[in-house]
């Protein structure tokens, strides 16, 4: 049996711990069943309302915002789009619509409108649209005329005034997006294609736009009954092998807090859908992780994802009174903290006082609320505050934070004497973070095995003059073995024809 991992590291034993960790995780992360390795999953803790699970270009699947560890004079929020993206699932790869506004917000001063609103908007071309190819050959730039479907972007900052706009400012023009990661035999290096995507903006920040791994990390099988009474299987990182699109941007302290001595600001991201007349409307939303998924019920899923923080307090019961702590109750037994639960209210929608609440005054919103003046961690704890690790969750969101074990505890009481070690066994993602900008992963590569010997420059020679024309015997012989193809697919037609003939003509 697995164990759940308390926090100071040593393994707790016990049935109803385990599986009460477990279905916990469970209710927080997601709403389906998810298999280990990529191609078996149906749906994830990503796809959190009806909406917006049929449209994963515009799923905004979860939300960091943290003090750069290199660079404590910037923050660092990292926003990633469509989930469980299968590393090889081509021929078209994945794509930011280009329909579409992806948007930061920031608000620095509690009152729950915009101050800020960093935008993303996206081009796609494609140089060659006669091939069915991504790519038509070995990439080895950004630019490479063999990178055939390629995606561009703009980042503008828009500045608000009492939630009304007042000015734009393009902040970065036709920059150009790291692709997915096909394989090796396509991108053979594709660090070098990723740190070409990372770009230097004037106010000594950085933008970066593409693929990634997902940086998430849980167990979300428990939705395959409980685990059957089988709970061997525990602990395993469902998000293992699949990559997300990522929006990472890097920005001075001292541009979006409102001042030295007022440091902290809310942060949430949407993402807007072009309609048929032309009109944006909002169709996802994000702020603290896990919100939408078991904080609200279904009735309230699509309705928040196109609201707005001022609105919230609509949503308040589902915080005050949770549903989760009472089911966990119903099933094993284990007492729900009294409500209401104000408890929550300071997590999800005001800030810890004393840590991260805006002064002098909030409007209750559900916003991530990152103080800007605690300085990061040299060896950050996975449980962040609830560890004594003031720089992590629910002060902002870091890549390591395990918001599930962390959210699990203090929905379970934590914060009011509830002390409780529950978790789902999966303590870190399986691959290791950057330690620069924009932090994340490398994706994970479309092809695991590896590379035959054939695969290179000759690939990409016999395949360019194939597509492009330039070289007359590649044509000659491309239309000859299609010729060839063709003939042998009308003989085979020929003799099944002849043999249906032959069996109608049997006596039965």
């Amino acid at each position: 049996m697995t164990p759940l991992i308390s926090r100071s590291g040593a393994g707790r034993k016990g049935l109803v711990s385990l599986v009460c960790g477990a279905l916990a995780t469970g209710g927080i992360t997601a709403a389906s069943v998810a298999a280990l390795e990529p191609g078996a999953a149906s749906a994830s803790s990503h796809r959190e309302a009806p909406l917006i699970s049929g449209t994963p270009q515009y799923d905004n699947t979860d939300l960091y915002a943290f003090v750069s560890p290199d660079k404590p004079d910037t923050t660092t929020i990292v926003s990633d789009y469509i989930p469980f993206e299968e590393p090889a699932g081509g021929p078209n790869f994945y794509q930011f619509a280009d329909d579409a506004q992806y948007d930061i917000h920031i608000d620095n001063n509690g009152d729950a409108k915009d101050d800020l609103v960093f935008r993303y908007t996206f081009r796609t071309q494609i140089k060659n649209k006669k091939t069915f190819l991504y790519n038509t050959g070995v990439v080895d730039n950004l630019t490479d005329p063999d990178l055939n479907v390629t995606q561009s972007y703009n980042l503008d900052l828009i500045k608000f005034s009492n939630g009304k706009q007042q000015h734009t400012t393009r902040l970065a023009s036709d920059i150009p997006a790291a692709p997915s990661d096909v394989g090796k035999a396509s991108m053979p290096d594709y660090g070098k294609l990723r740190a070409q995507a990372v770009y230097k903006t004037v106010n000594g920040g950085a933008t970066f736009a593409g693929q990634a791994d997902d940086p998430f990390f849980a167990d979300l099988r428990v939705f395959d009954l409980l685990y059957g009474g089988n709970l061997s299987e525990v602990g395993r990182d469902t998000l293992k092998g699949y990559n997300v699109n990522t929006i990472a941007l890097q920005v001075p302290n001292s541009l979006i807090r409102q001042s030295a001595s007022r440091p902290t600001v809310g942060i949430y991201a949407t993402t807007q859908r072009r309609n048929a007349q032309g009109y944006y409307t909002q169709v996802s939303r994000l702020g603290n992780p896990l919100v939408n998924e078991v904080v609200n019920p279904q009735k309230d899923k699509d309705r928040f994802n196109a609201s707005q923080p001022k609105d919230d307090a609509q949503f308040l019961r589902n915080v005050t009174n949770p549903e989760l702590p009472k089911l966990i109750e119903a099933i094993y037994h284990i007492k729900a903290p009294k409500e209401p639960r104000n408890d929550l209210v300071d997590v999800f929608l005001k800030g810890v006082k004393g840590l991260n609440q805006e002064q002098p005054q909030v409007t209750p919103s559900e916003m991530l609320r990152l103080n800007t003046s605690i300085k990061p961690t040299a060896k950050p704890k996975r449980l962040g505050v609830l560890d004594g690790d003031n720089a992590g969750f629910p002060n902002g969101r870091r890549l390591t934070d395990d918001v599930i074990d962390e959210a699990l505890q203090v929905v379970e009481g934590e914060l009011v004497g509830s002390k409780n070690d529950l978790g789902d066994a999966v303590d870190k993602n399986d691959k290791n973070f950057e330690k620069y900008f924009p932090y994340v992963a490398e994706p994970t590569s479309g092809s695991r095995g590896t590379l035959a010997k054939a695969a290179g420059s000759s690939t990409k020679s016999a395949l360019g003059d194939a597509l492009t024309g330039t070289d007359s015997g590649s044509n000659t012989t491309l239309i000859a073995g299609s010729a060839a193809a063709g003939a042998a697919g009308v003989l085979l037609i020929g003799a099944a024809l002849a043999w249906w003939r032959r069996r109608m003509q049997r006596p039965y």
